[in-house]
């Protein structure tokens, strides 16, 4: 290949001025919209469930219920989040390293294993013959086709991520890039060797399991399912949480002209997910009989810390490096002067911070409380679990998912979104929705609710049972959540498909900045500044608004759990 055709291979992003690969480019998109396909099943099946936990109404009988359940949970934290990472993947390891892509051919391999997957995972679901949930617990058996459609899904992930590691190498070695690797490709980088520890763990427990559906093989102890499968579900939502953190970073200096504040640190923080996520898996096992008391406190009690750790430097770099970008604008009045003229009007950065704050706060502070082996007694198998994980990976990766698609549209797609005023509130309305029905979720948990009974009422019942009134007004919440998140979700999908398919190109020109002229002025002034600078400005930039918010984190969390503990006193007298 002549320089020529080589330059022919890239495009020159008229925003951003980076080389975009043409061959990346097509997977990222293919990615993409398969990604809002998926999203869109689970959105379906997440409607009728929601108007199935709100007792009032009841929608769907047990049959459909756990089908649907089944359909969402497979589509909401499979199909539609792993497609948009391996569309980050193609992105971060090509454009942000200015890079060609290492094989087409294994593109096109991963994209044809993944569809099949999907679509057969999705055609067995629906034909009632894998009412197993997400979770698949054995003895619980399904049709062969459900497991051989996860393994082809994983089997195409896994090529993604080789595609991916092998990219980085031949940018490496044709030094298409100076300096140590971007801090965004370094986090997907974590999330892609996360993703290979995840499968190896899926694969251990589903062929195992394919086979056994098959009649080829006897039954499969059910406890060495469970500690397999939870070694795939758990660090399947840690490569979410890598994959979000980098869009955290990325859509911070798009958006504010933000860079981190220390790399170092940074880098170290994504090193601890990479370390010890594999170890916090145990905390779904923390009553289960099959594994020792031992084994739950090591890995729960220390273990899990350290990455809890990592998100909790992650939660404090990001904010602090907007504060310091706003600072560098001149919005230096008082100590939340700089946060008031953050730009809330762009959906790319509403999203984000929103999803910031839902993890932070929400998700955060529940699930590190929820995985204290001793609480976590009055909380398993309640509500409380799901709105631990609605607020962390549908507030949490989903949004920021959300914010990084209002600018990969015009950028990669090329395309200009349409009514603009309905994509500034739709990041609003959608993390409303998830706020009320997660806090509705976790509050009819702690009544007591079960995270997945289709009638909490047992009606029929021989001995009357059922709960609080104050449970149902809480049940009516996730309704009401659900129902304002659809909404929300519906106005995404509307808005990126009219994008996508039928929007204005902007081919040969820059994007349209979501910001007005003077704010997009200020963002690029810094953005040019390069990342040959980074740290040299900061030293004598204080952060206090951010320091603040920690503080007042920190007394949340305290609160809380105190107020756990509180309630395991109540239930359990100790002298």
């Amino acid at each position: 290949m002549n320089a020529t055709q080589a330059i022919a291979k890239f495009r020159t992003c008229k925003t951003t001025g980076l080389r975009v690969f043409r061959n990346a480019e097509f997977f990222t998109k293919v990615n993409a919209v398969l990604a809002v396909v998926f999203l869109l099943v689970g959105a379906i099946a997440a409607i009728g469930l929601a108007l199935t936990r709100w007792t009032a109404v009841h929608l769907l009988d047990s049959v459909y219920y756990y089908r649907m359940l089944t359909l969402h949970g497979v589509n909401m934290l499979v199909f539609w989040i792993i497609f948009m990472e391996m569309g980050i993947l193609y992105f971060a390891s090509t454009t942000l390293l200015n890079s060609r892509l290492f094989s087409k051919t294994l593109g096109w391999i991963s994209l044809g294993l993944m569809g099949i997957g999907a679509l057969m995972t999705n055609y067995i679901i629906l034909a009632g013959q894998a009412d197993v949930l997400l979770t698949s617990y054995v003895p619980l058996k399904a049709h062969p086709l459900f497991y051989l459609g996860i393994i082809l899904f994983a089997v195409g992930s896994l090529i993604v991520c080789f595609n991916f590691f092998a990219t980085l190498y031949i940018a490496k070695r044709d030094k298409t890039y100076e300096g140590s690797m971007p801090l965004v490709t370094f986090g997907a980088l974590a999330a892609a060797i996360i993703a290979v520890l995840a499968l190896a763990h899926g694969a251990a427990a589903l062929i195992p399991t394919f086979l056994w559906s098959m009649g080829w093989t006897g039954p499969v102890d059910p406890g060495l399912y469970r500690l397999l499968w939870w070694g795939l579900g758990h660090m399947s939502q840690q490569i979410n949480v890598c994959a979000m953190v980098a869009v955290w970073y990325f859509m911070g200096t798009m958006t504010t002209g933000a860079k981190p504040l220390n790399e170092t640190v940074c880098r170290g923080a994504f090193l601890l997910y990479i370390l010890f996520i594999n170890l916090a898996s145990a905390h779904h096992l923390l009553v289960d009989p099959g594994v020792g008391p031992g084994w739950k406190i090591w890995n729960t009690s220390y273990a899990m810390y350290l990455a809890v750790l990592a998100s909790m430097i992650h939660g404090y770099t990001v904010p602090a490096s907007l504060e310091v970008a706003q600072r560098r604008k001149g919005f230096t009045k008082g100590i939340f002067g700089w946060f008031t003229k953050l730009p809330w009007k762009d959906p790319g950065f509403s999203a984000v911070m929103l999803s910031i704050i839902i993890f932070g706060f929400i998700g955060g502070i529940t699930g590190v409380t929820l995985g204290t082996e001793q609480i976590n007694i009055i909380a398993h198998n309640t509500l409380r679990i799901p709105g631990h994980f609605h607020a962390t990976v549908v507030g949490g990766t989903s949004l920021a998912f959300m914010g990084l698609a209002y600018y990969l549209v015009p950028l990669i797609f090329q395309k200009e979104f349409y009514l603009k005023g309905l994509a500034r509130i739709q990041p609003y309305l959608f993390a409303g929705g998830i706020v009320v029905m997660s806090m509705g979720m976790s509050f009819a948990g702690s009544y007591g609710v079960p995270r997945r009974h289709w009638d909490v009422d047992f009606s029929g019942s021989i001995l009357s049972a059922g709960f609080d009134p104050i449970a149902h007004v809480m049940l009516g919440l996730v309704g009401v959540g659900g129902i304002i998140a659809f909404l929300g979700l519906l106005l995404f999908i509307g808005l990126t498909v009219a994008a996508v398919f039928f929007g204005r190109s902007n081919e040969g020109r820059p994007m349209k900045s979501w910001q007005d002229e003077h704010s997009t002025r200020m963002k690029d002034k810094l953005i040019e500044k390069g990342y040959e600078e980074e740290g040299k400005d900061y030293e004598h930039i204080k952060t206090p608004g951010t320091l603040t918010v920690v503080i007042i984190f920190l007394l949340t969390f305290a609160v809380y759990y105190f107020a756990n503990w509180k309630a395991l006193a109540d239930l359990w007298f100790v002298r």
